[in-house]
């Protein structure tokens, strides 16, 4: 068990040690460098992570994270609001954003569908997701969940919702690998994913 000279540093080390992929060395390690900062520094760096985590919001249209009401890509007249892309999480809209290859607007579900993991279609956006494409008439879904057996699942229960709407259901290429989360995937590779998307009627059909 590490010992440590100070019951605050040993409390920091603890909640640092929370953080994903940091390990209780790494963790003390950002501490004592924190300690070595000027205390200014250390307070915008601690008030900056207040604000985001207290002031933060979910956009109303798509779920995003956002610092208004409607996300900057949702209030945006230039997107193409009838094109409407179905992504698991918020990682996932940055990911296809830096490709500079989608200009439509997204849907986040904010997970899929994982029975071993108790989450069911009712724990998702999808509800919402129903409900937009009616509101806006959309003319095209693009499913660009991973490529996974629970995202397979959550495409497959979307494509029975969505089937009696008068719109094209598309999902992106398989140019990512099976298994593959988006965001780990080259910005090339994933913008020609989209670009060169398939009805998802056909990925059905082959099945």
């Amino acid at each position: 068990m590490q010992s440590y000279p100070s019951k605050l540093l040993e409390q920091a080390v603890n909640e640092l040690a929370k953080l994903p992929g940091i390990g209780r060395k790494t963790a003390l390690r950002m501490a004592l460098h924190l300690l070595k900062r000027n205390i200014a520094d250390v307070e915008a760096m601690g008030n900056s992570i207040i604000r985001m985590r207290s002031d933060i919001i979910y956009c109303r249209e798509c779920r995003n994270i956002s610092d208004q009401e409607l996300c900057a890509i949702c209030s945006n007249p230039k997107r193409d609001h009838s094109l409407i892309c179905v992504v698991e999480d918020i990682r996932d809209v940055m990911a296809i954003e830096n490709t500079g290859q989608y200009n439509g607007v997204y849907h986040v579900l904010g997970g899929i569908i994982s029975p071993m993991n108790g989450i069911g279609p009712q724990e998702l956006h999808i509800d919402a997701l129903i409900g937009r494409v009616n509101e806006v008439n959309a003319t095209e879904v693009i499913l660009a969940l991973p490529a996974t057996i629970e995202g397979d699942t959550t495409n497959f229960y979307l494509f029975r919702k969505l089937t009696g709407f008068n719109l094209v259901l598309s999902t992106i290429a398989r140019g990512i690998s099976i298994g593959d989360e988006l965001e780990h995937t080259d910005e090339v590779t994933l913008g020609r994913s989209i670009l060169n998307r398939t009805p998802y009627e056909s990925v059905v059909t082959r099945k």
